[in-house]
């Protein structure tokens, strides 16, 4: 019993976030691998499975001494995905149960402590995640909403308003960054990339419009009206997620956390604090999470073996930084 492990994973579309925690919640080791999204990288599985054995190394255990495995994991959104994201958590050796939830869930659980509110996911996705006083589990997309305040989303934006021309004296900054990105002398030579799709692989270009989004929101903070124009309709788009579904609380006031590099840029979240509890006809109060993700993932792993977890273990989980409420962004 005393060498029994849990892991916990946060799967993002960027990068995997391992933790090994012993069964009181002592973190033994943690490590960072490559994205755990087949949609993002075709090597997804083969990531994932290197980072679980990196990460048990690390922690001076064996695949067999794992007693739980839990992994959120970005796009998985239906059963149909079940195969390929069961594939990812495959390391032979891993006899116990695993388990695998949506990365927002994850996020969720380490922000609220399995309490009700309300996780707004912006990184190298997007998601908003519900959790009501019930206990209903309810997602933007369960509405046909999707916000796309995704990070590749807010560099998309930004490059086609300055391929359209609108662009004025506070984006001079914005738009030479840009071009810099893209190692294009001016904005002509921009459009020619444009025309042949930027990047000829699907992936590949996802990944570099990812990569410019923190030009984007630098720009903001600097004052570019075009960035702000951009941040502002992909925040007021979050907003919306967020109203609708503080809607279905029996609530007048909801707490809501955000997680992601887009989301808690520094222009992006003071927008949406702003936004999002100013315009709305209930009270939301933005808190920072309590946990990481990863750590979030051990929680419901023991959770889900039956071991008692609370304020002890939690206070255990802090004591290494990848568990607290800061270190996913």
């Amino acid at each position: 019993m005393g060498q029994q492990c849990v892991i916990g994973i946060d799967g993002g579309g960027t990068r995997t976030r391992i933790v090994v925690a012993d069964l009181s919640g002592n973190v033994l080791s943690y490590a960072e691998h490559g994205a755990s999204s087949i949609h993002k990288d075709a090597n997804a599985a083969r990531n994932v499975q290197e980072g679980i054995a990196d990460a048990l190394a690390k922690a001076g255990r064996t695949p067999e001494q794992a007693a739980g495995l839990l992994a959120g994991v970005a796009g998985f959104d239906s059963e149909r995905d079940l195969a390929w994201v069961e594939e990812l958590t495959a390391l032979p050796g891993i006899v116990c149960p695993r388990w695998h939830v949506n990365d927002a869930v994850i996020a969720h659980a380490g922000a609220f402590m399995s309490g009700p509110g309300i996780m707004v996911v912006s990184g190298t996705g997007s998601i908003i995640f519900a959790v009501t006083e019930d206990g209903a589990h309810l997602r933007n997309y369960d509405m046909h909403h999707y916000a796309s305040s995704a990070a590749r989303f807010l560099a998309y934006e930004a490059t086609y308003e300055i391929l359209a021309g609108h662009t004025g004296p506070s984006d001079s900054a914005l738009v030479r960054r840009t071009l810099d990105f893209w190692n294009k002398p001016d904005v002509e030579e921009l459009l020619r990339l444009a025309l042949q799709g930027f990047a000829s692989d699907p992936k590949e270009r996802t990944r570099l419009f990812g990569q410019m989004a923190p030009i984007v929101t630098s720009a903001a903070l600097e004052g570019s009206e075009l960035a702000r124009s951009v941040c502002d309709r992909k925040v007021h788009e979050a907003v919306v997620g967020v109203h609708m579904l503080g809607a279905c609380f029996r609530s007048e006031t909801v707490q809501v956390a955000c997680i992601g590099s887009a989301i808690n840029s520094t222009y992006m979240k003071e927008q949406f604090r702003k936004e999002c509890e100013s315009v709305s006809a209930k009270r939301y109060i933005l808190q920072e999470p309590v946990l990481s993700p990863a750590a979030g993932a051990v929680m419901m792993a023991l959770n889900r073996l039956g071991v008692s977890a609370g304020d002890d273990t939690v206070d255990k989980l802090l004591k290494h930084p990848c568990s607290r409420g800061d270190s996913s962004l």
